[in-house]
């Protein structure tokens, strides 16, 4: 049997995972009112409800997000809210905190959070044997460390393809919450690693001046499905519940293009869901929020990933400035653009900056506002008018279902069958006296070409075949009629006849990899505290959020490093790196000061508060 293979899209709202859905996602990702990761992105239940039915008539799978850290007082009110989403039909919740696996819940498919700690093969193995379905993979993870997890273990394995990068590894970034009263980990990060910040030496130094030494490139691994399919993953996500439609329908559009390629006639892989999608627009990731794009660490650390001059998109490669006239710019492949576009640049005083289209004339880019710039400047478009304008309709991508129609007569009239891609039925009949067409010519040929008329039904006809013994006469509103009549109860069979898999969790006591959890274990909660305890875990300290001693927190720990993106790397640039750098270094954004330490051995940084006393071991580099 063909292992199935899923784009898994974000939902921001209903309108937005019908839209995903519809142009090619095989599975969305959807927030609840409360306990999912991003506070301004939740929906009613009711919409959710709307979007499972609608997702599972292509088959595809619709998952909640409840990946926050709970605290005591929330626990009665998840449990609640998870028997309503298991009701209304919900395929799986998405979860960080261990105290859902506590909790009396129904037999709802739970997955674990790329937030629950999914680095290593024993951390994963454990998460499987505990219940869970699927494990969402640390993004900075390697292919040969996917492997490995992949041996050890026959759950799900899910893995962002595209979007924005948390700099942090995933639930370890404390920055917001120590910063003010915002909790990544409860849904409201305030992003402080998109801020612009000077990079200080040990000596007092300034190496660099308000430059985005936190903020990192996009996501882009569309090349590599092949690798990572092989490498065991079976879902490619593409982060993004805060962006516009037009990211949502480009990137899922484009992937969808992608993995159909590497699927078609493949032996050992095949779509998750049904139907097919038909385009009018070409996709491209580049036209929509990008920060310019990386492979991240799916091929080891290989090159640069930072995007230090702006947290903001940075979009599509035009060209560059050949001449600056009075009122505006002559730019290589100028033949691209549109009034309206926005363009992105790096002005004379190096700072990342930009302009409105007004028009263009003779050549000439006219932007809004005037802003000197130098012959050769690089220009970018971070918005295409005109494509946003095209992707934003609600035909840019639909989505229908093969269907082939059987029509015949029957003793008291005619029947209408039809049989979709997945095989299921609908059988409709017209009970109507038979009278001969006045003109025999082109009677099947005018019934055929009235069926196909499918319209906006989620189908289209593949195959039709009509049989009749004599040329019968039939008005065309007796044809629509019983051609509306078998798809409408097609839709329904189709939704009614959906499986959703189901898995009752089990209390298990098998020992967890480590016996004592810090507070990056993100621990909140008495139940979360006795699900470890009772996995043989003998020390748990609180959460962050419930001890945080100002001034002297770690963090965030990350795969990320300063010193690397300055060439100064002790271990992979040693013979080019020049003079070290003088520790600590210090990141300093206003008041909020952070000290760097690099742990050389795995490959990670930490960022600490400016208080706090740290030991530099030189084995470490």
């Amino acid at each position: 049997m063909k292992k199935k293979v899923e784009i898994l899209a974000p939902a921001k709202n209903l309108y937005q995972g019908m839209a995903a859905i519809n142009a090619g996602a095989d599975a969305v990702y959807i927030g609840a009112p409360q306990f999912g990761a991003r506070t301004n992105a939740t929906n009613p239940v009711e919409d959710i409800a709307e979007l499972v039915r609608y997702a599972h008539l292509f088959k595809a799978q619709v998952f909640v997000v409840l990946n926050t850290i709970l605290y005591d007082n929330e626990l009665e009110t998840c449990e609640k809210l998870i028997h309503e989403l298991y009701h209304i039909g919900v395929d799986a919740l998405i979860i960080q905190d261990m105290a859902i696996m506590e909790m009396n819940i129904p037999p709802i498919v739970i997955h674990a959070s790329t937030q629950a700690n999914n680095r290593d093969p024993k951390h994963v193995k454990f998460l499987a044997d505990a219940g869970m379905k699927r494990a969402v993979l640390a993004r900075e993870l390697n292919l040969d460390q996917i492997k490995d997890i992949a041996n050890a273990t026959d759950v799900e394995l899910e893995f962002f393809v595209s979007g924005a990068l948390c700099v942090s590894f995933s639930g370890n970034c404390y920055m917001s919450i120590a910063g003010g009263e915002r909790s990544a980990n409860r849904g409201s990060c305030a992003q402080n690693c998109r801020l612009p910040y000077n990079l200080i030496d040990g000596t007092g130094k300034t190496l660099i001046a308000n430059s985005h030494l936190l903020s990192i490139k996009d996501l882009d691994l569309s090349d590599q499905l092949p690798n990572l399919i092989e490498a065991g993953i079976t879902s490619f996500k593409i982060e993004g519940r805060l962006k516009d439609i037009v990211y949502v329908k480009n990137n899922v559009s484009y992937l969808r293009k992608k993995l159909d390629a590497f699927l078609e006639n493949n032996e050992r892989f095949e779509k998750a869901s049904s139907g097919r999608t038909f385009f009018n627009f070409d996709a491209e990731m580049d036209r929509s929020f990008n920060r310019g794009y990386t492979d991240y660490f799916v091929n080891k650390r290989t090159q640069s990933i930072g995007s230090w001059d702006t947290p903001k998109s940075q979009g599509q490669v035009i060209g560059k400035v050949t001449a600056v006239k009075k009122n505006g710019y002559v730019i290589e492949n100028s033949d691209k653009l549109n009034n309206g576009d926005g363009l992105y640049f790096i002005n004379e005083a190096g700072e990342a900056d930009g302009a409105q289209i007004n028009t263009i004339e003779n050549g000439i880019v006219i932007p809004n506002t005037f802003k000197p710039l130098a012959v050769g400047t690089m220009i970018y478009r971070n918005a295409d008018a005109e494509f946003n304008k095209l992707v934003e309709r609600e035909d840019s991508a639909i989505r229908k279902i093969g269907v082939s129609l059987f029509f015949t007569e029957t003793a008291a009239g005619f029947e209408l069958k039809a049989v979709d891609e997945d095989g299921h039925t609908s059988i409709s009949t017209l009970e109507v006296a038979k009278e001969l067409s006045k003109n025999s010519d082109g009677v099947v040929e005018n019934i055929k070409k009235n069926l196909s008329k499918t319209g906006n039904t989620p189908f289209i006809v593949d195959h039709l075949e009509v049989e009749l013994s004599a040329s019968w006469f039939l008005p065309i509103s007796k044809i629509n009629e019983i051609r509306r009549i078998v798809l409408e109860d097609l839709i329904d069979v189709r939704v009614n006849a959906y499986q959703r898999k189901e898995y009752k969790i089990q209390k298990t006591e098998h020992p967890y990899p480590v016996e004592k959890l810090d507070f990056m274990y993100n621990v909140s909660n008495k139940m979360a505290r006795t699900f470890y305890h009772r996995h043989g875990v003998t020390e748990i300290e609180k959460a962050f959020e419930l001890q945080w001693d100002p001034g002297k927190a770690r963090v965030m720990t990350t795969k990320y490093c300063v010193k690397y993106e300055l060439g100064k790397c002790p271990r992979y640039q040693r013979d080019t790196m020049g003079e070290k750098v003088v520790e600590p270094l210090v990141l300093k954004h206003g008041e909020n000061e952070y000290k760097l330490k690099f742990n050389c051995k795995p490959c990670e940084m930490e960022i600490w508060e400016k208080d706090a006393d740290l030991v530099f071991d030189e084995e470490d580099y």
